[in-house]
């Protein structure tokens, strides 16, 4: 079994209130696990406006498979016009850790 982990640092563009944070973040966390079928949360940053973290997380029997699916997230966070991904970092637990 192999699981993978993504986090994703996003800038919000014009949001200026928790709750205008709120309405932009959740529709991406859905999108996230409608499209992939991955477990997705607001993890950090949750006080700072502008500002979010997002984890992902995948599990399958094939790494290949959750890197490829945790690049897919990654990617379709980067295409969103109303945010701008600063940062993404991957992590892969497998049989061996």
């Amino acid at each position: 079994m192999y699981v993978g982990v993504l986090e994703l640092d996003v800038l919000l563009g014009d949001v200026h209130s928790l709750k205008q944070k709120r309405a932009v973040v959740r529709p991406v966390v859905a999108e996230l696990r409608r499209r992939f079928e991955v477990a997705v949360a607001e993890a950090g940053n949750q006080d700072l406006h502008r500002r979010a973290l997002l984890g992902v997380a995948a599990v399958s029997g094939d790494a290949v498979h959750v890197r490829e699916v945790l690049e897919a997230c990654e990617r379709l966070v980067a295409a969103r016009p109303e945010l701008e991904l600063l940062s993404a970092r991957q992590r892969m637990l497998g049989p061996e850790d």
